[in-house]
């Protein structure tokens, strides 16, 4: 079938019920020690629901998503949603951007001007992209209840017909960070003749320890290792294995969706202990705002539980050839040595140590980042 243009535009019935629930928010009491240190503070969350329910204005953050072409299209077990921006510039190049978990289409806002005009922000309009940003299958408005599970190769297979069939491009750019990093990744090792290379923010690598002598980056990396995956992988491990359970609670809550998420935009990003320094309030709400809208929080863990559940496809012995850049954020959740890497990733061509971000990238630091996408595909196009 043909794509649809589509606009949102969440029922007054449903915002009032949103401001009607925080209203009734039961909040737990704070666990002795530090804020945070148990997971969300109760305060925070406190003062965030407040904002939520009082001042964060809905309306506003959907027009800006309604600012750029939106469509959806009927495709296997989905209709998938996709926002579709033409290029400024003599010879625009398709680039495929996509988001990961707890993300949406709403980490895009700010980083799709850049990358589709960039004469309009002072850089070269060669280097300008059409941009494709889908919601991931399962994810967000590419989501309805019923409909299948998607893994990481399910959402890989479906991106990568959206640009081959649905759009035509022969050949096409594709960046990402998160579970689009490992889309990416996918995407360059099961069709390789379809990109001209990936882009990425987040390495999809066996977590180990590196060979040989410990060096300062080594050893730096299997201390963040051993931290990540005895203190911030729970979250992981009940996706992985109990979805359904955890789906209830963050279903009929908004308070507690709000704090399950808003923990991982502190943790994983670049902001010193407080989020609004790395991602503005109002622009974590909206991302919260549309998995409460959209009741997708559940089917958004199921590529938690392909992992756990199914052979896993990155590795070494299946390794990714195509050309890939890497902008190596100094936050981001793990970051491993080049010489790991390139065990999977064999073509590295650009691998770049950014200055400030996190795992937000296109959220945190778009010009930077939309920076780093054109400079490393300048080349390849």
């Amino acid at each position: 079938m043909a794509p649809v243009p589509f606009a949102l535009n969440v029922p007054d019935t449903a915002i009032a019920d949103l401001k009607a629930r925080l209203a009734l928010t039961r909040f737990p009491d704070s666990a002795p020690g530090a804020p945070w240190a148990f997971g969300t503070s109760v305060e925070y969350a406190k003062d965030l629901v407040g904002y939520w329910k009082d001042r964060f204005h809905w309306r506003v953050e959907e027009a800006a998503l309604n600012a750029f072409p939106q469509f959806k299209v009927a495709m296997p077990d989905v209709d998938l949603h996709y926002l579709h921006v033409p290029g400024v510039g003599p010879n625009p190049y398709p680039l495929l951007l996509l988001h990961g978990w707890p993300g949406s289409v709403y980490e895009f806002l700010d980083i799709i001007p850049r990358l589709t005009d960039p004469a309009r922000f002072g850089g070269d309009p060669k280097d300008a992209f059409t941009v494709v940003a889908p919601s991931l299958p399962g994810y967000g408005l590419s989501f309805k209840p019923g409909q299948k599970r998607f893994s990481l190769q399910d959402i890989a297979a479906t991106t990568h017909a959206l640009m081959t069939e649905t759009l035509g491009y022969k050949t096409f750019a594709v960046q990402g960070g998160d579970w689009g990093a490992g889309t990416a990744s996918m995407i360059g090792n099961t069709f390789p003749a379809s990109v001209c290379g990936i882009h990425i923010n987040l390495l999809f690598v066996p977590r180990e320890r590196p060979d040989g002598p410990p060096s300062p980056e080594s050893q730096k990396y299997a201390d963040d290792l051993a931290h990540w995956l005895k203190e911030e992988t729970g979250y992981q491990q009940i996706q992985g294995t109990k979805p359904q359970t955890l789906s209830f609670a963050l279903t009929d809550s908004p308070a507690g969706l709000a704090a399950w998420i808003v923990e991982k935009f502190r943790s994983w990003s670049d902001c010193d202990g407080i989020p609004e320094n790395a991602v503005s309030r109002d622009r974590m709400l909206a991302n919260i705002s549309l998995y409460w809208f959209t009741g997708a929080i559940g089917s958004s863990f199921w590529p938690y539980y392909a992992r756990l559940h199914d052979t896993w496809p990155i590795s070494p012995a299946n390794p990714i050839t195509v050309p890939t850049g890497y902008a190596a954020f100094p936050k981001e959740i793990v970051r491993p040595p080049r010489a790991i890497a390139a065990k999977t990733y064999t073509n590295i061509q650009r691998w770049t140590e950014m200055k400030k971000g996190g795992h937000f990238a296109a959220m945190e630091q778009p010009e930077a980042l939309a920076a780093e996408i054109q400079a490393f595909f300048r080349p390849l196009r």
